[in-house]
């Protein structure tokens, strides 16, 4: 491991003063970066711990309705609040489905979402990869690609984005409030990460030193609460990422689709927001009619980026099941594996 000084600020300011200085990152809870750290991937010349400071550890209920998240509220307690999973079910689902207990317990909100686009060349120092090193190739157009991305990508970087906790909350139109050198801005979860493009070492669209806040759900994301879930696929049950995961919500009058969010991860380098997927569901019944027509219009523009043709018919069906499961409406309690065929209602976990 490199040399770095480590700095903790006693307050923001001084957090985003220190954190402005070329060779900077900010440390949360440190579940993706000391690992990257330690295989030599990301060698910081500074750590900003930002684990103090004040106020960025709390869930708040806003007067319009809405809710704000901090940045340092750990994933667990967020996935255990009873009012906050009510409320939002597919993004206590979602988190629930990432990672272990263990990692969970340590991980927080803000370091989830801004955890590396990466597979396994990029943890490979003998393979090429334009993320870990920009201009060096990407070996995983020739390797081990059949879990790579099926959107978006491009012929410098297939990788896909691993958050589970990111793809509820772009179908539901979070916002980051974040503060940096040129002062504080809002920014759409949906526009935080950036697809590869010819240069896929940038990853997100945070400037130098901006820091993640809070995360906020608005209100209008709390009429979905009855008809929401998060289902996602893995190759084993614990400690994977998804093969692919989709949100889904469903806002229903009447027997009628008044407004749907769908929303995919494990495809692309950024969780998709699938707006044709939502305009084709929105006035209609519920039926597989519906949800068939919805999961070809989210995969409409999917194609292979080398041996995972499967991952396009496959993202097709786990799209129409959480759109399925959406409109059964939320269970009281969620099952101990979320969205898992093989859960029943005995087997079901509470929150708390």
């Amino acid at each position: 491991m490199n040399r770095f000084d480590y700095l903790r600020p006693a307050s923001v300011a001084e957090a985003i003063d220190a954190g402005s200085a070329p060779g900077s990152v900010y440390l949360a809870g440190g579940t993706n970066l000391l690992d990257l750290m330690k295989g030599r991937i990301a060698q910081p010349g500074r750590i900003v711990d930002i684990t103090r400071l004040p106020g960025l550890n709390r869930v708040e209920r806003l007067a319009d309705g809405g809710v704000r998240i901090g940045a340092l509220v750990r994933n667990s307690d967020l996935a255990h609040d009873q009012e906050f999973a009510g409320t939002f079910p597919a993004v206590a689902e979602a988190l629930l489905s990432g990672a272990s207990a263990q990692l969970r317990n340590a991980a927080t909100v803000g370091g989830n979402l801004l955890q590396r686009t990466r597979c396994l060349h990029f943890y490979d120092p003998a393979s090429a990869c334009n993320r870990r090193s920009p201009g060096a190739g990407c070996d995983a157009r020739e390797g081990d690609n059949r879990l790579h991305a099926v959107l978006g990508w491009s012929p410098a970087c297939i990788a896909t984005h691993p958050s589970d906790f990111a793809v509820p909350l772009v179908a539901l139109g979070a916002v980051l409030e974040l503060d940096g050198p040129a002062g504080p801005r809002e920014l759409p979860v949906e526009e935080l990460h950036l697809l590869p493009g010819e240069d896929p070492a940038r990853e997100t669209s945070l400037r130098p030193g901006e820091l993640i806040l809070a995360v906020r759900l608005p209100a209008s994301a709390a009429a979905f609460s009855g008809n929401a879930r998060y289902v996602k696929l893995r190759e084993r049950t614990s400690y994977a990422f998804a093969v692919v995961s989709a949100a889904a919500a469903l806002r229903l009058e009447g027997g009628i689709i008044q407004e749907a969010r769908v929303a995919l991860g494990g495809v692309a380098a950024r969780p998709w927001r699938a707006h044709a997927a939502e305009a084709a569901l929105a006035g209609r019944a519920p039926g597989e009619a519906a949800y068939a027509d919805a999961a070809w219009a989210a995969l409409a523009d999917a194609r292979p980026s080398g041996a995972n043709a499967f991952k396009i018919e496959l993202a097709r069906r786990v799209v129409a099941r959480a759109l399925r499961l959406a409109a059964a409406g939320t269970p009281e309690r969620l099952p101990p594996l979320p969205a898992s065929p093989l859960a029943t209602p005995k087997e079901a976990l509470a929150h708390g």
